[in-house]
């Protein structure tokens, strides 16, 4: 009997994933899922649609049409051997005509109502077990696990442990892991499609150039980070271009960490595009970075143009003169900022006139740092002309500033002079402050109950007194008597053995009226008593006398020495 063409069958729901990597479990299924396709009537074929029902359907059918096809061959001898011919005819074509395509969606391998109980159906279910243990099916890693690990395979890196196990935290802290520019590019690779992690920082990891260009090419694609801290990682100028064009067009970064990347003047171009025209960051941290009066001149226009970024921290920079005059000016034309801190510059009197301007234009500023900017009381006295008309400011910081009292006494008389005043705290850290500046805050006070001031005191710290050796006040009673160690010594030796224990010599002490604290009488017996036997002896009393006048005099020595010397014509 002729064999009727065979269809050509698209098993989708039935597939190995790398079969040659499994020793016999894969082939054992192919041949016995084959043979009984083979076997299958001649006139029956199985329907494309009917086997992308799913796995246990087919299986059934096919089973089942074994099963009858068997049967058949029971009752008629000669078909036996033509279907075992056509069947062997069947097993020689090529597999390749059969696809298998990996798809276990829905598939339930532990409900056996789904299969047939025969011998061939039993082993293809193990099969199909033992390749689903095999990790076969692929899933999209919205971690990055598997990206990172490979990346760091081919970069010869070795993985961060701390990363993999919080690697599906929503804030990630990997400062000071020391990953280098190697280690950036590997992280860089699993972040770009990270889902998980919303705060990232990796401050201090010495990155550098190569690891902030990896920074800012994964940020192109994670739009899922709205915190990045990258402070402390020498990425220097060459790489606040990429970061800054990250910053302009990231739409889910929120909070900027830079500081302490040696950026100087000649990154500032690129950080004033950043704060014109980003339109998501609200919080930019460039402290500790090597800005100059050049960078202020950029960055002031930039922050009068600024409409989002609400806090700004450019301290420990080296803003002054015509750069800090930019930054007041930018200020005062800003309609967005809400806090800025320039603490630990250079301001000085030019800065502070500039200030004075700009707190009488700015009407959304809240809090102003200006600590350490060698603001004299001059300036502090311009500043406060400005607060006089202020009516938004609530915290300004100008602590450890060389203006003195009468600079905070300034401060003070300006917030009087203003009814609609609505200053909450003042800093005037490390600062003396006289009775005059108690009075007028005494008044502030009272127009604004919940003020809160600090500052550095009202008098000087008083030093502690210096404490007197015992054996001085001892050595000073034998010089203003007249007496010789052997004549102070027999007042405590009663029976003349020439020793005396440690209570005969406290009540000898006592005698001569020469006022010891308990703590002196403690040091001078261990002092005196050299061999710790409990008893001082004259002897002892002479060595500790002689070494005491010895030290005395050696100190009196060096004193004298260290006195300048008349100028002589």
């Amino acid at each position: 009997m002729d064999s009727a063409p065979q269809k050509d069958l698209h098993l989708e729901n039935v597939f190995i994933t790398d079969p040659f990597e499994v020793e016999s479990g894969p082939d054992v299924f192919r041949e016995s899922l084959l043979e009984e396709v083979a076997e299958v009537d001649e006139e029956e074929y199985l329907d494309e649609e009917e086997v992308k029902e799913g796995y246990e359907k087919t299986i059934s059918r096919a089973s089942s049409r074994s099963r009858k096809s068997r049967a058949e061959s029971t009752k008629s001898g000669p078909q036996d051997k033509s279907s075992e011919s056509d069947s062997d005819n069947e097993e020689a074509q090529p597999q390749k005509d059969i696809l298998l395509e990996p798809d276990f969606a829905g598939l339930d391998i532990q409900d056996d109502k789904a299969f047939d109980t025969d011998l061939e159906v039993e082993d293809a279910h193990e099969n199909i077990k033992y390749l689903l243990s095999k990790d076969t099916v692929t899933t999209y890693d919205h971690s990055g696990k598997t990206a990172y690990i490979e990346r760091c395979k081919r970069l010869g890196v070795v993985p961060a442990s701390y990363f993999l196990r919080h690697i599906h935290d929503k804030e990630l802290s990997m400062k000071h892991h020391g990953l280098g520019s190697d280690g950036m590019k590997a992280m860089a690779a699993s972040l770009a499609s990270n889902t998980h992690i919303l705060s990232l920082d990796l401050s201090d990891n010495w990155l550098g150039l190569e690891g902030g260009l990896a920074v800012a090419e994964m940020l192109k694609e994670n739009c899922f980070i709205t915190a990045l801290n990258l402070s402390d990682n020498r990425l220097g100028n060459d790489s606040a271009m990429a970061l800054c064009k990250i910053i302009q067009q990231n739409t889910t970064l929120t909070h900027v960490t830079l500081s302490g990347n040696e950026f100087d003047d000649k990154a500032a171009a690129a950080f004033a595009e950043a704060i014109m025209n980003t339109t998501t960051v609200q919080y930019l941290d460039l402290s500790h970075n090597d800005f100059g009066e050049m960078a202020g001149l950029v960055l002031g226009p930039a922050i009068s143009d600024n409409t989002c970024i609400k806090e700004l921290d450019l301290s420990w920079n080296c803003f002054r003169r015509k750069g800090a005059v930019a930054i007041a000016q930018g200020i005062k034309s800003n309609v967005y900022m809400k806090k800025i801190n320039l603490s630990w510059n250079g301001f000085g009197l030019e800065g502070a006139l500039a200030l004075q301007d700009a707190l009488k234009g700015n009407s959304v500023l809240e809090e102003l740092d200006i600590i350490n900017n060698r603001i004299t009381a001059e300036g502090a006295v311009l500043i406060g002309k400005g607060l006089s008309v202020n009516e938004t400011l609530k915290v300004l910081k100008m602590g450890r500033n060389p203006m003195q009292s009468a600079g905070c006494y300034g401060i003070c008389a300006a917030i009087l002079r203003n009814p609609n005043c609505v200053i909450k705290e003042l800093d005037f850290s490390d600062i003396l402050v006289n009775n005059d500046f108690k009075d007028v805050l005494k008044q502030v006070s009272e127009q604004i109950p919940n003020l809160k001031v600090k500052h550095g005191g009202t008098e000087l710290p008083s030093k502690p007194k210096a404490r007197i050796h015992p054996m001085v006040k001892l050595a000073n009673y034998i010089e203003k008597h007249n007496l010789r160690l052997i004549d102070f010594f027999n007042k405590f030796d009663k029976d003349g053995s020439m020793s005396v224990t440690h209570e005969e010599f406290v009540e000898g002490l006592e005698e001569t009226g020469i006022k010891f604290t308990e703590e002196e009488i403690q040091m001078l017996l261990d002092e005196l008593d050299k061999d710790g036997d409990g008893e001082i002896s004259i002897s002892e009393l002479v060595v500790g006398h002689t070494d005491f006048q010895e030290k005395r005099e050696h100190i009196n020595t060096v004193l004298t020495v260290m006195q300048p010397r008349p100028i002589t014509s």
